[in-house]
This record gives C-alpha cells, structure tokens and sequence, in this order.
C-alpha cells in the first residue's frame, strides 16, 4: 500500500474515531475534484444539482467512514462511486433519458493564457464545442471518460467504480475518444 493511500485509510479511520481533523484533511484534497466531476457528469441540464449532490457525496463518506474497506477499493474508487451513485440516483429522479446540451456560462471557467480578444473568443468558442461534444456522450461513454481525463482514475480504478469490467471501461474510453475525435475534428487547425 503506497503512502498516499495509507494516509487516507488512517484519516478515515482517525474520522471514524472522532478526530474532527482527519475528515477535514480528506475533503481538503478531494473537494474540488469531487465537485468537478459531479457536476461534468450532470451536465449543463442539472448543474443547479451539481452542490447538493457533492455535500450528498461528502455525508455519506463521513457517515461510512467506519465501514470503508480498503481490501475492496482505493479511497479514489470509493469517492468516486459515491459520487456518480449521487449523480444516477439523481438521474433517475428526474427520470432523465436524454442527456445533451452545452452552457456556455461552464465554458468560461476555463483559462484562456491568450492576450488578444479574438483568440478569447476562439477559445471560449472552443470550450463550448468540447464541453458540447462531452455532454452529447452517451451516459456510459461520459461517465468514463470523465472518471479517466478530469479524475484521474485508472481503468481499473473506473471498472471498479462502474462495476463494469475492465474491458467494458476500455471500450467505452475508446468509444467516447472517437467520438469527440470526429466532432473535434473540424475545430483542429490545419497546421497540426
């Protein structure tokens, strides 16, 4: 077991304990991620949930602390299971079935190092398009191509999480890739 992975089995069980630090420890290093990955996998449509389903997310790792088994999942896995649990139960809720669209307002968030206003507008113009072509993924392909670019888990960190397997995960990645491959493929410059 590495280093990192020992600490957050020891914040939880120091949480489980009632160590009113460890949690906080915990949510330090995984907030924004948690966050970010709730609320890409929502999409524009249900980002106004995006807040309530990451505090969901957050209760119920504080209230399971105790219950974590690090023999069945890294603490990543765990998170994130949580986490998308949150965004499908909220789904079916909402008895959501199409999932597409883009918001613009998602799109300008993302840093834009050029200094000249028409490269602002091409980029901001070109966040919009992928933020667009990740929402118009099916909810599979989204799911793990989201876990995989934004969260940074592994495909079997994602098999984990899904319950798929590993292939499933790999499929999917693979899928979604060609996917955003052709809707991108007009926003690549010529010179590339």
């Amino acid at each position: 077991m590495d280093q990192a992975v020992s600490d957050e089995v020891d914040l939880l069980r120091a949480h489980a304990g009632g160590d009113p630090h460890a949690f906080a420890r915990l949510y330090d290093r995984y907030d924004q991620a948690s966050f970010v990955f709730v609320r890409r996998l929502l999409g524009a449509a249900h980002a106004d949930a995006a807040e309530d389903l990451h505090q969901e997310t957050w209760i119920a790792i504080a209230r399971n602390a105790a219950g974590f088994d690090p023999a069945r999942a890294g603490f990543r896995a765990w998170l994130f299971t949580i986490a998308r649990r949150k965004v499908f139960d909220h789904f079916r809720r909402q008895k959501v079935a199409i999932l597409s669209g883009a918001d613009p307002e998602a799109a300008t968030s993302v840093p834009d190092p050029a200094p000249t206003p028409l490269e602002r507008v091409e980029s901001l113009e070109l966040a919009q398009t992928v933020v667009a072509a990740v929402e118009a993924l099916p909810l599979a392909q989204r799911d793990v191509f989201v876990m995989f670019a934004h969260a940074g888990l592994s495909l079997e960190e994602i098999a984990e999480v899904t319950g798929a397997g590993v292939e499933t995960a790999k499929s999917r990645l693979r899928y979604a890739r060609a996917t955003l491959r052709r809707a991108l493929a007009a926003e690549r410059p010529a010179h590339v």
